[in-house]
């Protein structure tokens, strides 16, 4: 329950006890309280006018004594709307009813339901409304405002759940012989330059960072593309911040990184290496080219890869999103990115409580695109499919 259905339940059960002096001192207590904007919600929950709280305001800040018996006659003030037109709130309902926006004969089929596009609807009706009364109305109505929630993944294949074991099976079949096990995945491409950055840090008051107005690639240095690699047992990784195309060239490179910097260091016994994928992208099932980048890594180190795909539309449960670049994001929110080395730094200074850290570089190489690979070179590839969705699921040997 937020603030103002409280506020609306504890009106509700002291309003009709309440004279009108003491009912606008505790609408003008209640929005002293809440602070900047306390008395358009405490007006929005309660239907008190903004200026009788307002008033309410002076007469707290000047210490005024309420005057017993200085209470209007029951019945004295303006009518409530909904008293003085009976129809406006069933035609109110009829506008914002999700059934009846999708009509073609609603005035709002194809408008945003703002109260002032809700206003004006109900004036070509007849209303004589303003959008502040149509707000009182939805609140009394039960309407609040509400955002989009993602919960409808669509189709799932019938095999889903079983990859999922998959998956997990052969995690703890590497964790067991201490083979590494990496997740990995391209985070979101960001602009490199003096350009606005989604998120807010403490600043001095009236002092904002000045970005530029557009978000024009060419007033800036170009776009990073950080692809990632989360080592599942360490809680640690790496992230090469490209600068050009995010192909699957560019995603085994950055695994090859990870594998002279890092792994090799922490897993000097280490003959296997498990990497858990999207189905989609430059690491995806599809791209040939992923293929065969990976049999040339196994050829230099000497690892048999096993590569496990999440099925479509699960790219959420892949590590890497939820214990690696949630991080980064949260690290560097309100910051702009205004070249590739503050990226870098600040990749590179994301740690959390319990323990991970995060190594990056920048990635200078040219990755370019529509690279064709022939059935003769995927007949070289030393590649053996697992029995359950080979498509998903397979192991690149050395040759």
């Amino acid at each position: 329950m937020n603030l103002e259905d409280i506020i609306a339940e504890k009106y509700g059960a002291l309003g009709d006890n309440l004279d009108e002096g003491v009912r606008r001192r505790w609408a003008a207590t209640e929005a002293r309280a809440l602070g900047r904007g306390g008395a358009t919600r405490v007006s929005r929950a309660t239907g008190i006018s903004l200026p009788t709280i307002r008033k309410g305001l002076r007469e707290l800040e000047q210490g005024t004594r309420l005057l017993p018996g200085r209470v209007r006659r029951s019945g004295g003030g303006r009518k409530p709307l909904s008293q003085l037109d009976a129809t406006v709130a069933r035609d109110l309902n009829r506008l914002v009813s999700p059934a009846t926006r999708g009509s073609p004969t609603s005035p709002l089929c194809w408008t945003s339901k703002s109260t002032y596009h809700l206003a004006e609807a109900l004036q070509s009706q007849g209303h004589s409304i303003s959008p502040s009364t149509v707000a009182r109305l939805l609140h009394v109505m039960g309407y609040s405002l509400r955002a989009n929630r993602k919960t409808e993944e669509g189709a799932q294949h019938p095999d889903r759940d079983a990859q999922f074991q998959h998956i997990a099976a052969e995690v703890e079949r590497f964790q067991s012989t201490g083979q590494p096990v990496i997740s990995v995945d391209a985070k979101k491409k960001e602009l490199v330059g003096n350009f606005k950055q989604g998120g807010r840090e403490w600043e001095r008051k009236k002092r904002p960072r000045r970005v530029l107005m557009h978000d024009f690639v060419d007033d800036g240095e170009g776009k990073a593309i950080p692809y990632g690699v989360y080592d599942v047992f360490s809680n640690a990784g790496w992230v090469s911040v490209g600068i050009d195309h995010d192909t699957s060239a560019f995603a085994v490179a950055t695994i090859r990184t990870w594998w002279q910097r890092m792994g090799r260091c922490n897993y000097p016994q280490a003959k296997e290496l498990l990497v858990t994928a999207d189905a989609g992208g430059s690491n995806g099932v599809r791209p040939r080219l992923w293929k065969m980048e990976l049999q040339k890594l196994a050829n230099d180190s000497g690892l048999s890869i096993t590569v496990c795909h999440f099925p479509p539309g699960t790219s959420k449960w892949n590590k890497i999103e939820h214990r690696m670049f949630c991080h980064i994001t949260e690290n560097w929110r309100g910051r702009p990115l205004v070249s590739y080395g503050v990226v870098v730094n600040l990749i590179a200074a994301t740690t959390t409580r319990r323990g991970l850290k995060i190594r990056a570089g920048l990635d200078t190489h040219s990755y370019p695109t529509s690279i064709k690979v022939t059935d003769a070179q995927m007949d070289t590839l030393n590649l053996e499919c697992d029995d359950f969705h080979g498509e998903w699921n397979y192991t690149i040997h050395p040759n």
